[in-house]
């Protein structure tokens, strides 16, 4: 049997976009039909703001500081809402109240081992649409429980934690700079919440 041909998704976990990423990789893949079953996807840490406190802070203020203004702030916020209609997606930044630090959602992504792709929608839903902090333990152990799993040792210590450190470094190291992401078999194939189609295409040319 033929190895699979192996997709990173380079993200973080409050990243809009990656969440957008993700759905297009999602509909590229059953856009492929039988061919995606040549491929398995990884999911890869990144952090968008790696000098946040463990503790996070409050998103409003924080936003109007990184973009100049809570009017910038909400211009982003509605482009974003915007796009995720496009592809079926509802984003609730009224509910969004808190920028967490990402470490431990990503610890939490690289533990699920073979149901990372599905961890990585539950942490999109439960920031982007519940509006729920996926920097603190209790609500981490709480969406992975929702999965069946129970994480709540793991989360208690520090497993994974420099793991997720190590290589969000190095993916700055290469010279990425935005997610999401996207790698087949270890070479970057473009960064951006691309169009399912586009993805689709470029999976089938490079796995001929």
């Amino acid at each position: 049997m033929d190895a699979k041909r192996r997709i990173d998704v380079i993200s973080d976990a409050i990243c809009p976009w990656c969440w957008i990423g993700k759905r297009n990789l999602d509909t590229a893949l059953a856009l492929l039909g039988p061919e995606a079953g040549n491929f398995e996807v990884h999911w890869r840490p990144f952090q968008l703001n790696p000098e946040m406190p463990a503790e996070g802070v409050e998103r409003a203020s924080y936003r109007a500081q990184k973009f100049g203004s809570e009017e910038r702030g909400r211009e982003l916020d509605a482009r974003v809402a915007e796009a995720g209609r496009a592809v079926g997606l509802e984003f609730r930044h009224d509910l969004m109240l808190r920028t967490p630090n990402t470490v431990n959602a990503h610890r939490l992504i690289q533990w699920a081992g073979p149901r990372q792709h599905e961890m990585a929608e539950a942490l999109f839903r439960a920031y982007f649409q519940q509006g729920q902090d996926v920097g603190d333990l209790a609500t981490l152990a709480e969406i992975a429980s929702g999965l069946g799993l129970d994480a709540a040792e793991f989360l208690d210590g520090e497993e994974l934690a420099e793991q997720v450190r190590a290589e969000d470094a190095y993916f700055r190291r290469i010279g990425i700079q935005g997610v999401p992401s996207f790698a087949l078999d270890g070479r970057v194939l473009f960064s951006g919440a691309y169009p399912a189609e586009h993805i689709a295409d470029a999976l089938s040319r490079k796995a001929a």
